[in-house]
This record gives structure tokens, C-alpha cells and sequence, in this order.
């Protein structure tokens, strides 16, 4: 049956809201983050509408939250940059090794790597690392899922760091 009409749907809004909201909540912690996230979740609901199985609609919508808050938690994580005066990185939160390679190049050879990326990095690289975008943002823009959009950020920033490393950049930023 799924939930063809505005109606349907607003009432299933209505039920769960709160419950969509609370397993946010419980994964980031994060008032406002989970509040966020609630209405991405609501979102993508609404976009897979027809496809909501009959009977399960709590349980479908709590995995959707889930989801959505792992997403952010992750992508919270690989924004991750040491600030200035922070001397160490504590154990096991070190940033990946594309990511130190990244901060090695100059702004103006990242740029030019990224946009000359094979497809389907390039755009995804673009959205992310040039124009700052979140994989949610960059997964609405691009009609791709979320999950793919996480892989091939991270083959994309993979790809740079080996270009990266064939150019022999080691030419730090000025501070």
C-alpha cells in the first residue's frame, strides 16, 4: 500500500516524530544535530513513501534515523581537523592518510586535481572538498545515496593523496 498521499504520510509524521527524533538523539547527542536529522529522516521517508513496508513502519523509520545519524556521526568525523594549538592527536583518532596529504598541497593543486578527477569523483570531490558540502547534501545533489556518496569521497580522496605523492608535494602552507 505505502503511503501515497500527504495526508498518509503527515500522520505518519505525527506518530513517529518523536521517536525518530529520540534515536537521533541517542547516537549524537546533539540537540539541534538531531533535530536535523530528524527531518532528513522524514525526508528520505517521504521520498521512499510508496515503498514503507505495511506494519513496519516504526521499525523502518527507526533504521532510517539510525542510518542518518551514523552518516552524520561519520561525516562528523572525517571533517575532523587539528586546530591550531592542538600539538597531538589523541590515539585512534588520527586523521586518515589522504587527509594529511591534503593539508600538505596547495589549495590551487588540490583544486586543479579535483577538477580534473575521473567520473564519478570529480563531482563528488567538488561538492565536498572544494565547495565544503556535507554527503548528505552532495548525495541530494547528485541523486546518489548517501552510502555511495561516502565511498566514493573517500576512493576520490584516496585518488588525490597518490597524486599527491607522484607530484612529490611536500610543500607545506604558510601558517
Amino acid at each position: 500500500m505505502g503511503y501515497s498521499t500527504n495526508e498518509m504520510f503527515s500522520r505518519l509524521v505525527e506518530q513517529y516524530e518523536r521517536l525518530v527524533y529520540t534515536v537521533c538523539f541517542q547516537l549524537v547527542r546533539d540537540d539541534a544535530a538531531a533535530e536535523d536529522l530528524t527531518q532528513d529522516a522524514f525526508l528520505s521517508a517521504y521520498l521512499h513513501r510508496t515503498s514503507i513496508p505495511e506494519g513496519y513502519e516504526r521499525q523502518w523509520l527507526c533504521r532510517v534515523a539510525a542510518n542518518k545519524a551514523k552518516d552524520y556521526l561519520q561525516s562528523a568525523y572525517q571533517r575532523h581537523t587539528l586546530l591550531p594549538g592542538e600539538d597531538h592527536i589523541p590515539p585512534g583518532q588520527a586523521p586518515p592518510a589522504e587527509e594529511t596529504a591534503l593539508r600538505r598541497a596547495s589549495a590551487e593543486e588540490i583544486r586543479d586535481l579535483i577538477l580534473h578527477m575521473r567520473q564519478p569523483y570529480q563531482p563528488v570531490c567538488r561538492l565536498c572538498l572544494l565547495e565544503e558540502r556535507t554527503p548528505e547534501e552532495a548525495a541530494l545533489a547528485l541523486g546518489r545515496p548517501v552510502k555511495t556518496i561516502h565511498t566514493q569521497l573517500n576512493r576520490g580522496k584516496k585518488l588525490l593523496r597518490e597524486a599527491l605523492e607522484r607530484s612529490g608535494t611536500d610543500g607545506m602552507l604558510s601558517p
